[in-house]
């Protein structure tokens, strides 16, 4: 069910020191909540009703969602404390614009400077994904679990050879934004996904920059389309 109302009663306190690992814990927590559409866009995250659900104090809680400001998943004002970051589709199309020029960097150098062994993780990760049903409930349009751990892996290891840890981490806060959107939009036809991985596989492998770059663009604007449909629909609704 997606949470519409405030996560959290009354004023943040504050308590010294922060458990990294356990702000970690929280991070991972609340990302694939955001992600997935569980925790609804707008949504006031109390850092206290946090600290409460994760059983801790409220520094791990304020240090998680930091970090996920920085990854542009949470915003935070003086008014309104932290809240889940908006969609809508300027944001989107700001967003696909991004993520296409840095992935077809990245693309361009993993193809480029990749060896044998890029190859085979490729190929190796593409199979898992493909062997992988999407849907948990496809009635429901609930998503398979391993199937969206595969579909990471799977973009990571595609340009994960592009020799900069800058961009790769880039690209993969792009990733998580994105899912935000493709998740609204999951029940959407998207039969057409696991054709469109092969052939940017194939194209990858065979050292063909210039289809495999048109081919992974096309995949993330044709993904964004169904998105912005699924905005418009919600908007006139």
């Amino acid at each position: 069910m997606v949470k519409t109302g405030g996560i959290g009663d009354g004023p943040d306190g504050g308590t010294a020191g922060g458990d990294p690992t356990l702000a970690t814990r929280i991070v991972a927590t609340l990302r694939q909540r955001i992600i997935s559409g569980e925790i609804a866009p707008l949504l006031r995250l109390r850092v206290r009703q946090l600290a409460q659900e994760f059983g801790t104090g409220l520094s791990p809680v304020r240090e998680a969602l930091n970090r996920l400001t920085r990854d542009d998943l949470v915003a935070h004002s003086d008014q309104r404390g932290f809240v889940v970051s908006a969609i809508g589709e300027q944001d989107l199309e700001e967003m696909i614009k991004a993520r296409c020029w840095l992935n077809e960097r990245a693309l361009r150098e993993s193809i480029a400077q990749g060896g044998p062994d890029w190859e085979e993780r490729l190929i190796v990760a593409y199979h898992r994904l493909s062997r992988l049903p999407r849907w948990a409930d496809e009635a429901e349009g609930i998503a398979n679990p391993e199937w969206e751990v595969a579909h990471r892996v799977f973009h990571r290891v595609l340009i994960d050879a592009c020799g900069s840890r800058w961009l790769v981490g880039y690209c993969e806060q792009l990733f998580d934004v994105a899912d935000r959107y493709r998740h609204m939009a999951r029940k959407a036809a998207l039969a057409r996904v696991r054709d469109e991985h092969r052939q940017i596989m194939e194209a990858a492998v065979a050292r063909d920059a210039e289809r495999a770059v048109e081919l992974l663009n096309g995949h993330f604007r044709r993904t964004a389309e169904l998105c912005k449909a699924e905005l418009q629909r919600r908007a006139a609704a």
